[in-house]
């Protein structure tokens, strides 16, 4: 039979879901394998060094270099509150004392006689990594995290902004067709993750900002508006990193495109619970998708057990999402994948899946097919 290798969308009613939680630096490590974690668990914590300054000491005392260290009132390691006294002159005749003070909460580093200079650290930043989503600890990696491991319902998305976020979703379109309108929203929202169906505009986003919304997923969003958002245009970059209240998902794509039936269908179904989402993307090689993770309890785990395939390809009876233009986001089922070559209306020749989408059956090409995961 044929078959083709192209990117996958998951879309899983059970499967394990594996996330390493780890530290920027190594720090301390405070579960242990087996513990039950929900998602704000903290599983490690250390501290980064604070940001470094320097105080030119001799130039506000107007002094030479070497007679700093004679002035100052404390000595390296000391640790100093803003505004206290680093140094001062012995003046004349007890008059017309010259000081330096603090700028920083901190400690001091060092006291250079030859530069005339001190180097100041600001406070430690305490950094805590926490679960993001219920599960068992599976491995520790040693001063740096764990390896956590959850049965859950899991689904990707297209593209997404705003980093990790957890809460209780709720479904508030009545079906997967529906814009997500501002209208919707209102302030029993705050901190939940909603769902709307086929699109979401600027003014609804901004609105699920300023209410406080944990996180948005729906089908789709305007391109161009990104902008309006982020402050810059978006490039072919990893996303996640921006400092956004509500995470946004998107299931489908740009523009307004409703939202998968069986995406929908498993949202729908895991409606009130707490989930947890990524809107963290990446488009180019090593690809980062958004997702969103619906831990299950155990009576909602399926006896038969679940086997991730290293690499899956479509053939015929594939579900496939079309991923560029003409029609970019719709659905179909793989009718066969000819082995010749067809030429295209850019006169390129390419191999094609013959896709049925609606009741029309297409040649697409190959590179424009992903296939779409399901259990």
């Amino acid at each position: 039979m044929a078959h083709a290798y192209t990117p996958g969308l998951k879309v899983l009613h059970h499967t394990k879901v594996t996330k390493n939680r780890r530290l920027p630096i190594k720090g301390e490590v405070t579960k242990q394998v087996g513990d039950h974690l929900e998602p704000n668990d903290i599983v490690a914590k250390t501290d980064l060094p604070g940001n470094v300054q320097m105080v030119k000491v001799a130039n506000f005392l107007n002094i030479g270099p070497a007679d700093v260290p004679n002035v100052m009132l404390f000595s390296e390691g000391d640790s100093v509150k803003k505004g206290d006294m680093l140094a001062q002159t012995e003046g004349m005749f007890g008059f017309f004392k010259s000081d330096v003070k603090s700028p920083i909460d901190g400690t001091i580093e060092s006291i250079s006689g030859v530069t005339g200079q001190i180097v100041m650290r600001d406070a430690p930043i305490p950094v805590e990594v926490d679960a993001y989503m219920t599960g068992i600890v599976k491995n520790i990696i040693p001063e740096e995290g764990v390896i956590i491991e959850s049965d859950a319902a899991f689904i990707q998305g297209i593209f997404g902004i705003g980093g990790e976020s957890r809460g209780y979703m709720e479904i508030i379109v009545t079906d997967r067709e529906q814009e997500l309108t501002a209208d919707l929203l209102n302030e029993a929202h705050q901190g939940k993750i909603v769902v709307g169906g086929s699109f979401i505009s600027l003014e609804t986003y901004k609105k699920a900002l300023a209410l406080q919304i944990a996180g948005v997923v729906v089908g789709g969003f305007n391109y161009y508006d990104l902008e309006e958002i982020l402050g810059y245009t978006l490039g072919v970059a990893i996303t996640g990193s921006e400092d956004l209240v509500t995470s946004l998902v998107l299931t489908e794509g740009y523009g307004n495109i409703r939202m998968g039936s069986r995406t929908f269908d498993l949202l729908k179904e895991h409606d009130g619970k707490f989930v947890s989402i990524n809107g963290a993307t990446q488009i180019r090689a090593g690809v980062i998708r958004p997702e969103i993770v619906i831990p299950l309890q155990e009576s909602e785990i399926p006896d038969t057990p679940v086997y991730e395939s290293e690499e899956k390809g479509i053939g015929k009876g594939s579900l496939v999402r079309v991923i560029r233009a003409p029609y970019f986001g719709r659905m179909g089922e793989v009718m066969s994948l000819p082995p010749e070559l067809q030429q295209m209306e850019s006169e390129t020749m390419v191999r094609v899946a013959k896709v049925k989408i609606d009741n029309d059956v297409f040649s697409i090409p190959r590179a424009n097919l992903e296939m779409v995961e399901t259990d």
